[in-house]
């Protein structure tokens, strides 16, 4: 039989997104508060031998797709060294990383040489003033780049994903159909969640993404597609071409019943569910010197203890930490 990881609702985990740090050289509304300095100790980061071997023991039990995250990991030293490592595994099929874009010119190259097939790349806006106020003043020059940079090196599909506000970006997000149109890029709307209190404060901008489905429907020809991957976007395609739109639906249309993942945050807390508090420490397991069966055991007694699904309508304040800290 093959080895699999299964959860008390009969939910195979199959991936592991992967924190290298919590740190950002942007400050997103939604996502870190300005002047928020309350950041891991580089000491604390689980090193890449210890990110190495936890995702050894996760590829032997099943797991088959990691994804590179933060923070912003192109702002860990030697990133490509850590993803040519995890692509060596044996039973990794599936390496990809999630990036703000800003340092992608000088990465992607040497990312994907190391083996990371695909990106996606966090775009909120196409007005660079506009794109400044969210990104707390970052550079939108810098990213647009760094996407072209991704398709030279070869990166595909190279996904953007909008979290769409309300009242904030709301009315580009056609101009950001066309755009992704033009540049052969998938386009992904996220709506607002209220992760500590800057994702709660943003959702005071929330939009049911339903709306924004039917509102595009008016303009564009949709159609029912899909898309290979491990995430819970729900897609459609614009026909006669090859645009797909992934809906991502925390909210209005969750689909904790088709969950499939865990998250390893970069001080190595092993978090069952983005919108619940559950966690397993492995830092200090894997320090004292846990044996591998022993890391297989803890990861099979974690996944049994994942929670059926989140809170995010019933208790919105539940959740303290950052989406940097968790790892998104």
């Amino acid at each position: 039989m093959e080895p699999s990881l299964t959860d008390p609702f009969n939910r195979k985990i199959e991936y592991v997104r992967v924190s290298v740090t919590d740190r950002c050289d942007l400050r997103c509304t939604y996502c870190l508060p300005p002047g928020y300095h309350d950041f891991v100790e580089p000491e604390q980061w689980l090193t890449f031998d210890e990110i190495e071997r936890v995702i050894r023991a996760f590829t032997e039990l099943g797991v088959y797709r990691v994804r590179l995250t933060g923070g912003e990991p192109l702002t860990r030293h030697h990133l490509p060294e850590l993803a040519a490592r995890l692509n060596a595994l044996p039973n990794l099929q599936d390496l990809s990383l999630s990036t703000n874009g800003v340092q992608l010119r000088k990465q992607a190259g040497a990312l994907s040489q190391a083996g990371v097939k695909r990106i996606n790349v966090s775009l909120d806006s196409l007005q660079p003033e506009r794109f400044a106020n969210i990104t707390g003043g970052g550079k939108l020059a810098k990213v647009l780049d760094g996407l072209a940079a991704a398709s030279e090196a070869g990166l595909h599909p190279v996904k953007i994903n909008m979290v769409v506000m309300n009242g904030v970006n709301d009315d580009e997000i056609e101009d950001m159909v066309r755009y992704c149109l033009e540049q052969d890029f998938t386009l992904r709307l996220i709506e607002t969640m209220p992760m500590g209190d800057t994702g709660r404060a943003a959702s005071s901008h929330y939009l049911d993404l339903e709306v924004v489905r039917r509102r595009l429907e008016k303009r564009f020809d949709l159609v029912a597609a899909v898309m290979p991957g491990g995430g819970p976007a729900r897609y459609v395609q614009v026909a006669g071409t090859a645009l797909r739109i992934g809906f991502i639906t925390p909210i209005s249309r969750h689909f904790c019943e088709t969950c499939n993942r865990v998250r390893l945050s970069a001080d190595g807390a092993l978090y069952l569910c983005l919108g619940q508090d559950e966690k397993v420490e492995l830092r200090a397991l894997l320090r004292e010197g846990i044996s591998d069966e022993g890391l297989k055991g803890t990861i099979r007694a974690a996944v049994a203890r994942k929670p059926e699904k989140h809170e995010f309508r019933e208790q919105p304040r539940k959740i303290v930490r950052f989406m940097s800290r968790t790892g998104g």
